[in-house]
């Protein structure tokens, strides 16, 4: 036989074996000799007849007999298979043999009687100890007259059998690290074909609302498994099903692995789904519900599940007898919600390795054995016969939720989870749009089915209108309620906050000298010059002929001039009353003292007869050495103003696990030196470390990154992993609360000097290279995310931009795409960054909403009014309306007004004065309701002739502002923008209209007299005939 086999292994599991049968416990005590007889039985999967022997020698030996006795073993098989087995029974030179008894090898003759090597096999167990009783597993029976005759010779000598299946199974469910990594792979791959296919499959069906069969949709997973894209990579022949899928829905459901996907369709409710994938004989299983628009009652009982399933991982450690985690778990139920307790699962799972369910170590209340360290377990906990009270329908009113997870048993700490598939109500939850609204939709479209052509564009643009206009409605009456809320909850917040006085730091004083001790000594001191003490930072001056100190941090600045035969040193001092920049310089210990503003010295150029020097020497090295100590002791004052406010992070806790989550070939922003160096990310027990090719390093612990945000490379130059932090933390000697790694995916950069071809094979190759180097990186950074996701049990989650709800403004001097996620906006590729929590929002104002106008402001006002308003700029006014509806949804109260408002003066009003300022209605000042209709009305009059009025009347519109509507390309018009002007020139105008519909349809963009004026001037200025402009 040419397989090899793993002889190591061998030595190590019948020590093991034959160790467990020496200390005699439980039924190990009672047999005399082990008997395990494996025949042909395709039918069998799973035996544990089958699987000492796949745990021994890697594989199945099948039509072999293996009879283990006290001083020796014995092996009856085929000439093959003998071969195959003399790899372990030869043991010369190898030192693990020793202490394993000696292999007897007997061959089996297929058309003769086996009686002489039964006789001896019988012979061996007689000499074993008593020689009465054997271990078998009384459970594998299979067929054949091979088997039979040995089971016959066994009854007719009359030994007695012990079942030892339990005992060979406890010795079997401690794993090795090598069972363990197999067993990883397996609980990856599963949780791989859950995400990649069977949950995308599962959100397809939703989506398109198709009929499906649960037996269908198993039989689809079972198919997913030979395709490699699925399996990361692995041989497709080492991977099978553990069973097949089980998949329910509908009321109609069995929480139990023995079950089978019925023919029913899959219903739309809470739908269970079962899956374990063998991997080179070793199994994994995993449990999910995904649930379509679930109630509030639904999403509290599942949640409710997830931290049962919490309570069991944390009891789940070593030397926990099995009975007493299950009985703690229980009780957490009872304690918490005493009327699910008839709904639990009556087991919470079992053990798991070459079988996959170990019916000895079941997870229930009766189970008297100890767990150990590197077991495997499948924990599998759910709630039956649930009741759904918002239930209209049969298959609605009854469901269950199940979840299950294969964990690894640790000495201390809770078991660990090797299928890190996302558990939490916002990841198996699928919410779907309102009935009411797709209703609305259908309707639609019927309506242009039945419709004339005529017709066909007033009718659904009347229909459209009122649809959006009902949308309209109810985003004013949502945002009227968080307008109340709002100052409800700011002069509550204000209130609390009152009582606690805001801690002025005083600046410490700088004084030269305490005493006059310390006074140097000098030459030039005595002979009324100027001296710089460079140690105590003190500039001495003669005034008046005395000597007087000056500490550096008093000087302002200074000037050195020369005119004619004189040079002139002026100092200038801070003083109280002058404007001191962003200094805190102006808190002085004693402003009514007498304070010198100004100082300036003059010294001759020509040198005196005797004079060792010229006078005006001492002023030019006194300039020089001032600006030297002005120099260093602001350098110093900045560092110290740095590090002030600088909360302390714990030590980092480095895992010398090499199988740590690691990106490598990165680029930190900020940079730590002056020039940008690569390094490494590496995920850590409580937090990342980045280290540079040249060593630095740069620690953020995990409990200090208030957003983790990873930004991919669609659309994008570079792929981006982004940590705003709670408190700054010191590198490169500044201080940083935004710290991103990052590396580039594209050349920015075009040959302008080759002569571009759309077929030229360079280009598209480099184009190709391009994509899958993207493809490549987006994998890395997510497989890097998921497997620190799973590092901290989820605590730390990235959250990624929705693109397609970003919008371009300037936050800063640029104008760079802002996108929202969801707890924050963000920008993360220019930089420096933008991010800004929702949480921290208390409203956004619009400002400048003009209608002649492209561009509005952003202003965000903070619930911590001491906190400057965030400005956003430039603001394309076609993107209005998607904020408006993206705040709406995340309950931020927006406003907005034609006028720019001076937010400094506003703040401190409100920070001065916040009882008035509430007491005159807080902030709905902003609200245009409350400034008057009549000035809206104004406004708009004046502006009436640059753009529509939209309350006035059709007739009012004038012919010109045809032209101005369909002018030309260059021309920037919201018209044009939305109707899309490039493409209008070629066609009639009945494909405009259908244009313009689609791209209403899409961009959410209302503007009902828009359209009516197109019409208009469709009928007062076009002639009614088919126009083309160009072929």
């Amino acid at each position: 036989m040419a397989a090899n086999l793993d002889k190591e292994a061998y030595y190590r599991r019948i020590k093991r074996l034959y160790g467990n049968w020496k200390k005699g416990e439980d039924e190990f005590g009672k047999v005399d000799a082990i008997v395990v007889s494996v025949g042909v039985d395709e039918e069998i999967v799973y035996a544990k007849s089958t699987a000492i022997q796949t745990w021994l020698f890697g594989y199945e030996v099948t039509d072999t007999i293996m009879v283990f006795c006290e001083t020796k073993i014995l092996f009856l098989a085929s000439k093959k298979k003998v071969d195959f087995l003399k790899q372990v029974a030869i043991t010369k030179g190898n030192e693990n043999a020793n202490g394993v008894p000696p292999i007897t090898l007997l061959t089996r003759e297929k058309n003769e009687s086996n009686k002489p090597n039964f006789d001896k096999m019988i012979e061996a167990i007689r000499g074993s100890r008593g020689g009465k009783t054997v271990g078998v597993f009384s459970k594998d029976k299979f067929p054949g007259e091979y088997m039979k005759s040995w089971n016959d010779t066994l009854t007719a000598e009359g030994l007695e059998k012990v079942d030892i299946s339990a005992v060979v199974a406890y010795t079997m469910a401690v794993k090795e690290d090598g069972e363990l990594g197999l067993m990883k792979k397996a609980a990856a791959i599963t949780s791989e074909v859950y995400s990649k296919f069977f949950k995308e499959r599962v959100m397809e069906i939703v989506d398109a609302d198709e009929k499906v069969r649960h037996s269908k949709l198993a039989e689809s997973v079972e198919k997913a498994i030979e395709e490699k894209k699925y399996l990361g990579g692995v041989d497709p022949s080492t991977v099978e099903m553990c069973y097949p899928p089980i998949i329910q829905s509908g009321g109609n459901y069995s929480l139990k692995f023995s079950v089978v996907s019925d023919k029913n369709h899959m219903h739309f409710g809470a739908i269970t789904c079962a899956m374990g994938i063998r991997y080179k004989s070793y199994c994994s299983n995993l449990v999910r519900t995904l649930m379509v628009d679930p109630p509030q009652e639904m999403q509290d009982n599942y949640n409710f599940l997830l931290q049962v399933e919490e309570e069991l991982l944390k009891e789940l450690k070593h030397g926990v007898k099995i009975c007493d985690a299950y009985n703690t778990v229980l009780e957490y139920v009872k304690k918490e919600k005493a009327d699910l307790v008839a709904k639990l699962t009556k087991n919470l799972g079992f053990a798991m390795g070459i079988e996959f369910r170990e019916g000895s170590l079941v997870l229930n209340s009766k189970n008297q054995y100890k767990l150990k360290k590197g077991m495997v377990l499948s924990i599998s906990i759910g709630f039956a016969d649930l009741t759904n009270k918002e239930g209209k329908k049969e298959e609605q009113k009854k469901y269950a939720l199940f979840v299950g997870d294969t964990v690894q048993i640790n000495e201390e700490e809770a078991a660990t989870v090797l299928t890190p598939v996302k558990k939490k109500i916002k990841n198996v939850g699928i919410f779907l749009k309102n009935d009411d609204e797709e209703d609305e939709e259908e309707e639609v479209d019927d309506a242009e089915e039945l419709l004339g052509k005529g017709a066909r564009g007033a009718a659904l643009l009347a229909d459209r209108t009122r649809n959006e206009m009902t949308a309209e409605e109810k985003r004013r009456a949502h945002q009227k309620e968080l307008a109340n809320s709002l100052n409800e909850e700011a002069k509550r917040r204000l209130t609390e906050q009152k009582g606690e006085q805001q801690i002025q730091k005083a600046r410490k004083s700088n004084v030269s000298y305490k005493n006059v001790s310390q006074m140097p000594r000098e030459k030039d001191i005595r002979e009324m010059k100027i001296f710089i003490d460079k140690k105590y930072e003190t500039v001495v001056m003669p005034i008046f002929g005395i000597a007087t100190p000056f500490h550096i941090a008093t000087i302002k600045n200074i000037s050195m001039s020369v005119e004619g035969d004189y040079t002139y040193l002026r100092i200038n001092f801070y003083v109280p009353g002058s404007s001191l920049g962003r200094q805190e310089g102006n808190i002085f210990p004693n402003p009514d003292a007498t304070f010198v503003k100004e100082i300036t010295y003059r010294a001759s150029n020509l040198k005196a007869p005797g004079d060792t020097s010229v006078p005006s020497t001492n002023l030019q090295n006194a300039f020089r050495i001032i600006k030297e100590v002005q120099k260093r002791y602001k350098t110093r004052e900045a560092e110290e103003k740095e590090k002030e406010g600088i909360v302390k992070q714990d030590s980092l806790v480095i895992n010398l696990n090499r199988s740590n989550p690691k990106l490598k070939d990165l680029y930190i922003r900020p940079n730590i030196a002056q020039k940008r160096m690569q390094g490494s990310l590496e995920a850590h027990t409580n937090g990342f470390r980045f280290t540079s090719v040249r060593g630095d390093k740069v620690d953020i612990l995990y409990n200090n990154i208030k957003h983790a945000i990873f930004q991919p490379c669609d659309g994008e130059m570079i792929i981006v992993l982004h940590f705003h932090l709670k408190n700054a933390i010191m590198f490169g000697k500044r201080r940083h609360t935004d710290v991103q790694f990052y590396t580039e995916v594209g050349e920015i950069t075009t040959d302008l000097g080759k002569h571009q071809h759309m077929h030229d094979r360079d280009d598209l190759y480099a184009e190709q290279m391009e994509r899958e180097m993207r493809h490549k990186l987006k994998s890395a950074f997510k497989n890097f995310i998921e497997k620190v996701e799973t590092l901290t049990r989820e605590e730390l989650e990235f959250e990624v931009p929705f693109r397609d709800l970003g919008f371009q403004g300037a936050p800063y001097r640029s104008t760079c795409l802002l996108q929202p996620t969801s707890s924050s906006l963000v920008n993360v590729t220019e930089w420096p960054p933008f991010v800004v929590t929702l949480d921290e929002v208390e409203l956004v104002h619009f400002e400048r909403v003009q209608f002649h106008l492209k561009n509005f402001d952003v202003v965000i006002v903070y619930k911590d009014y001491n906190k400057k308003v965030t400005m956003i700029n430039a603001v394309p006014v076609n993107s209005l309306d998607p904020i408006k509806e993206w705040l709406n949804s995340c309950d931020i109260k927006y406003t907005e007004g034609v006028q720019s408002l001076n937010w400094t003066k506003i703040m401190k009003t409100i920070v001065d004065d916040p009882e008035g300022f509430f007491e005159q209605g807080g902030w709905s000042f902003l609200d245009p309701e409350s400034e008057g209709s009549g000035a809206e009305e104004d406004s708009e009059s004046e502006m009436e002739d640059e753009t529509f009025n939209p309350s006035a009347d059709e007739t009012e519109v004038e012919e010109e502002d045809s032209d101005e509507d369909y002018s030309s390309e260059t021309e920037n018009s919201d018209y044009s923008a939305s109707l899309g002007s490039e493409e209008e020139s070629g066609k009639d105008w009945d494909e405009l209209e259908e244009e313009a519909r689609k791209a209403d349809k899409e961009s959410h963009y209302e503007d009902e007299d828009t359209s009516n004026k197109k019409r208009k001037n469709r009928s007062s200025t076009l002639p009614p005939v088919k126009k083309k402009r160009r072929s």
